[in-house]
Formats: structure tokens, sequence, C-alpha cells
């Protein structure tokens, strides 16, 4: 699908954030647990791919960068999940073939 799981987290954690305006770079490096500078490249290398976009939209503090998907990065989250949930489905009947049902207790 041409990411990284890297990448795939921040698209995650960018549609997951509460706040309209997007998350900041400080907050994405939090959440997923990574030095700020590091965040910064990885947010370069998804940018680049048209995926996410960058913003200064915040009225306190001209400082903050906002991160938000772009149409592009929505559709490719839609269809991971869409292919994510196929294999779970897929795994699914898969593991019913080796395992038994537990017996309804009484």
């Amino acid at each position: 699908m041409g990411l990284t799981p890297a990448q795939h987290q921040l698209l995650l954690a960018i549609r997951a954030h509460p706040d309209s305006r997007g998350p900041s770079v400080g907050e994405l490096a939090g959440y997923l647990c990574t030095r700020h500078h590091s965040a910064v490249q990885l947010i370069d290398r998804t940018e680049q791919l048209g995926l996410i976009a960058r913003s200064r939209e915040d009225s306190n503090d001209r400082r903050v960068v906002r991160l938000a998907l772009t149409r592009a990065g929505r559709e490719k989250l839609a269809l991971l999940s869409g292919i994510h949930l196929e294999e779970l489905r897929r795994l699914a009947s898969l593991l019913g073939t080796f395992v038994e049902p537990a017996p309804a207790h009484q």
C-alpha cells in the first residue's frame, strides 16, 4: 500500500485527534512515543506523499503547526481499513476450523 507502519500510525493519530484544528507536531510526537525531530521527519515523508497537510492557523500562537489529513490520506486510511477488516474476517473463519466452541454454561 506504499505506507510504513509508522506512517499508518501517524494517519490514524491525526484522524482520531479530538481537536477540529488537528493535532500539533508535539502532540503527535507524544502519541507516537517518539522525539519531536523524529516526528517531524515522519511528517515530512508523509506530507511528500500528499497524505497530510500542515497549517499555522492557531490564532494564539503562530509557531504551532497543526496537521490534517488530505483527501488522499482519508482515502488511503479507508482502503487500509477495508483490507484489515477482510483479513480479520478471513482469520476468524480460519480459527473457527481449529478451535472448538466452548460448552455453554448452565
